[in-house]
């Protein structure tokens, strides 16, 4: 998930934890972990919802001053399904650092 430069501190904070997208379908996955500078996204929800379910509340939540300015920056594109990603931040070094399972690196290189 890609977010404006405007909304990333909020999100590193935990003040920002969820996002309105409008997309053709869903470009994230429940679990799915997506890079953010140098911490990660890791979604908890997403679900379908209309465009008429934004409010500036949400807006708000969402890191936006209200629907207007929530919409500016969602609807480009084709996208024409409304979803509510929430989430939450994992910083740096927040996450087991994990190896494929097989050989090492050594054995590989051997």
């Amino acid at each position: 998930m890609v977010f404006t430069k405007r909304l990333r501190e909020g999100i590193r904070r935990g003040r920002i934890r969820c996002s309105v997208r409008i997309w053709m379908h869903p470009h994230v996955k429940v679990g799915g972990r997506y890079p953010m500078d140098e911490g990660q996204i890791e979604v908890d929800s997403i679900e379908s919802i209309e465009l008429d379910d934004i409010t500036d509340d949400l807006a708000r939540e969402s890191g936006f001053m209200d629907v207007k300015d929530l919409l500016a920056i969602a609807k480009h594109g084709r996208g024409e399904n409304v979803y509510l990603v929430r989430f939450h931040y994992l910083p740096p070094g927040a996450w087991p650092r994990t190896r494929p399972a097989g050989r090492s690196r050594d054995e590989r290189t051997r």
